[in-house]
C-alpha cells in the first residue's frame, strides 16, 4: 500500500483477460432465447482499452488458421496477431491466398489483423509484417530491418528493411517488429520516437528477456506471437503479465488500457500528483509506485477520462517524453547526439 499526499492507495494492474462467450445450442430455453435476443447493457469503458488475441503455432493450413481467426474474431476484437511468416517460405504477392483471405476476415469482423509473410514485390522478397484495417484495407506494412542471416540464403534472397513505422488506429499508435529485430535496440527506439504505444512481435522464437528490456526502457506494451506456440505480454513497467504456451494452436486473450500513463518523480511527485490526486481522486488512481525505479502509473477510474490528458493538463510530462527531451537538451549541451558518435573497432574485428 503506498500513501501520497495523505491518501491510501491500493496498487493494482489494468489487465483483463477476455472471455468468450459460447454460442447457444438448440435446445436454449425461450427465457435464454429472449435474454440472447436483448442482451445487458454494454458497460462503458473505462481508459482506452484494446481486445487483443495473439495466435501462436507452427505449420499449420490457411483453412486451419483462417477457422481459428474467424471463431476467435466473432467474439468482438481489436487486433489479432499471427507469428512471423507463417504461411512458410515461398513468397506471395499481397493479392495472394494468404493476405486476401486475411483481409476478408479482419473486414467481416471489422477489426485489425497483423499477418506477416515473405512478400514478394518486384521479384524481391521481403520478411514483412502486414497490418490490416477494419475493412480489410492495408494500414501499413513493416520490412523486418534485421533479417536473420539464413534468410539471405532463400531464393531469392531477403531484403532488409530501411524503415520501423508507427502506425495510426482507431485505438492507438503501434509499432512492429520481427524475431531477430529484438536484438537491435535502434529498432525499438524509432518506434519509442514515433510514439508507438503497442508493439505486436512476430517471431519464429519466443524472445523472453531480450524483449522486456525493450518494454522497460520505452514504456510501451509488448505482445508476441510465435512459432514456438507460445505468447509474452510486457506492461509499460517492464512487467511480464502475462505467458501461456500450448500444443498446436496457442490462443492467447487479453485486453491492455493503452490509456494508462507511466510517469517518473522527478519534478511531479509529490507536487503535481498529489493535487492531481486532490481534484480528480474519484476519477484517476495512482495504481502503482515504484519506489527503487521512482516511477509511478495512473489509471482512469471513470468512463470517459483520460488518466493521460488529465495528467498532462496537471503539467505532469510523461517518463518517456521526459527522458527524450532530456536527452535532446543534454545533446544540445554537448554539440552533438551522443548517441551517433563512432568508436572505432579494435584491428582485430571485421
Amino acid at each position: 500500500m503506498i500513501r501520497s499526499g495523505g491518501r491510501r492507495w491500493r496498487p493494482g494492474l489494468s489487465v483483463i483477460l477476455l472471455l468468450v462467450a459460447g454460442s447457444l445450442d438448440a435446445e436454449t430455453e425461450p427465457e435464454e432465447s429472449m435474454a440472447a435476443l436483448n442482451p445487458p447493457a454494454v458497460a462503458p469503458k473505462i481508459g482506452r482499452p484494446v481486445r487483443i488475441v495473439s495466435l501462436s503455432f507452427h505449420q499449420q493450413s490457411l483453412e486451419k488458421i483462417v477457422a481459428a481467426v474467424d471463431r476467435e474474431a466473432a467474439a468482438g476484437l481489436d487486433l489479432v496477431a499471427l507469428p512471423e511468416a507463417w504461411p512458410g517460405q515461398t513468397p506471395e504477392t499481397l493479392e495472394g491466398p494468404t493476405t486476401t483471405a486475411m483481409r476478408e476476415l479482419a473486414r467481416k469482423h471489422q477489426t485489425y489483423l497483423v499477418s506477416p509473410i515473405y512478400r514478394l514485390e518486384n521479384g524481391r522478397r521481403y520478411n514483412s509484417s502486414i497490418l490490416i484495417g477494419r475493412q480489410g484495407e492495408i494500414v501499413g506494412i513493416y520490412n523486418k530491418v534485421y533479417p536473420f542471416w539464413e534468410e539471405f540464403l532463400l531464393d531469392p534472397p531477403t531484403e532488409v528493411g530501411e524503415e520501423a513505422p508507427v502506425f495510426s488506429t482507431d485505438f492507438g499508435k503501434v509499432g512492429l517488429a520481427i524475431c531477430f529485430d529484438c536484438n537491435f535496440n535502434e529498432v525499438w527506439q524509432r518506434l519509442a520516437d514515433q510514439g508507438a504505444e503497442l508493439v505486436i512481435w512476430s517471431s519464429a522464437y519466443s524472445g523472453g528477456t531480450s524483449l522486456q528490456a525493450h518494454a522497460l526502457n520505452y514504456h510501451y506494451y509488448i505482445v508476441t506471437s510465435t512459432l514456438t506456440q507460445d505468447c509474452i505480454v510486457y506492461d509499460i513497467t517492464g512487467e511480464e503479465i502475462l505467458y501461456e504456451k500450448g500444443n498446436g494452436l496457442q490462443v492467447t486473450r487479453i485486453t491492455l488500457d493503452l490509456d494508462r500513463g507511466i510517469y517518473h518523480q522527478n519534478y511531479q511527485i509529490p507536487e503535481k500528483l498529489d493535487r492531481l490526486l486532490a481534484e480528480h481522486g474519484d476519477e484517476v488512481t495512482l495504481e502503482k509506485y515504484m519506489e527503487r525505479e521512482a516511477w509511478c502509473v495512473l489509471r482512469a477510474t471513470k468512463p470517459g477520462v483520460s488518466a493521460r490528458t488529465l495528467a498532462r493538463q496537471y503539467g505532469m510530462e510523461e517518463l518517456r517524453d521526459y527522458l527524450a527531451r532530456s536527452r535532446r537538451q543534454i545533446d544540445r549541451q554537448r554539440g552533438f547526439p551522443f548517441a551517433t558518435k563512432i568508436l572505432p573497432l579494435p584491428e582485430n574485428r571485421p
